[in-house]
């Protein structure tokens, strides 16, 4: 879990606050020196974007700390079908989100992803496309497990391209494959857009016949019982707004 850290003498400040004014507003404004935690789960492919997201949020939202929990979207939507505290939820995919139907309000579609290979910087192995991938035994290669969206994305993709891949290890997160690549753990892994652009020279980017047309569209939303209610929903407009969009754009992700 990542999530803003507060200094001791803080804390210890804000406790002598909210043992004066009794609790939080929950409302966002944080209440008299108080501070209003917003719980948001979102796919591990948008770490890095919705980071800078939550830094210019909490500047136009003072006494407001967003807490992110990242990981697979699969992850996620089990955590809250289990009653997890969270307010907002960003998946990477809308099949996961179809699957908390019941406990979100509204889903919109922010941004869009599609995949690319990626191999170890330099490209050793000479990989050229999802052919070689197959074709060539020794080659470990690494992919998303198929119930993560970019597992369901490349399951989708190499059917449609009519290759079929034996892949060393099946990841719970897309950033997992991401890791396994740039760290010489394996030869080559399928991620997204994003993902390899925000690597850098870490790796080195394949072009993929076919990704463009396997599109991943990712919805957010605000919990049915969240804690803080109109701060999720101002959360849900900065993403989808101007701001938000322009981050995710510069991210390397596609528009709705």
């Amino acid at each position: 879990m990542i999530r803003r850290t507060l200094t001791t003498t803080t804390v210890a400040a804000l406790a002598l606050a909210l043992a004066a004014c009794g609790s939080d507003s929950g409302d966002g404004s944080g209440g008299e020196g108080g501070t209003t935690t917003l719980h948001v789960a979102a796919a591990a492919s948008l770490t890095e974007a919705f980071e800078e997201i939550a830094t210019d949020f909490e500047a136009e939202h003072e006494g407001v700390e967003v807490e992110y929990q990242f990981a697979g979207s699969s992850d996620l939507a089990t955590q809250i079908e289990s009653g997890a505290q969270i307010d907002v939820f960003a998946s990477a995919d809308e099949a996961n989100m179809d699957k908390v139907a019941d406990s979100v309000e509204d889903p919109q579609i922010f941004a869009t992803n599609v995949l690319t290979i990626i191999t170890e910087p330099g490209n050793p192995k000479k990989i050229s496309g999802l052919d070689d991938l197959a074709a060539n035994p020794d080659l470990a290669v690494v992919v998303c497990a198929e119930q993560v969206p970019c597992g369901a994305a490349a399951t989708t993709l190499t059917e449609q391209q009519g290759v079929t891949l034996d892949p060393a290890s099946e990841e719970s997160k897309v950033t997992d494959v991401l890791t396994k690549v740039s760290s010489g753990e394996a030869d080559a892994g399928l991620v997204y857009v994003t993902d390899a652009t925000a690597a850098g020279e870490d790796v080195e980017t394949v072009e993929t016949e076919g990704a463009d047309e396997v599109v991943n569209s990712y919805p957010i939303a605000t919990l049915t019982d969240a804690a803080a209610a109109d701060l999720a929903e101002d959360f849900v407009a900065h993403v989808t707004g101007p701001e938000g969009q322009k981050v995710l754009q510069d991210k390397g992700f596609g528009t709705p």
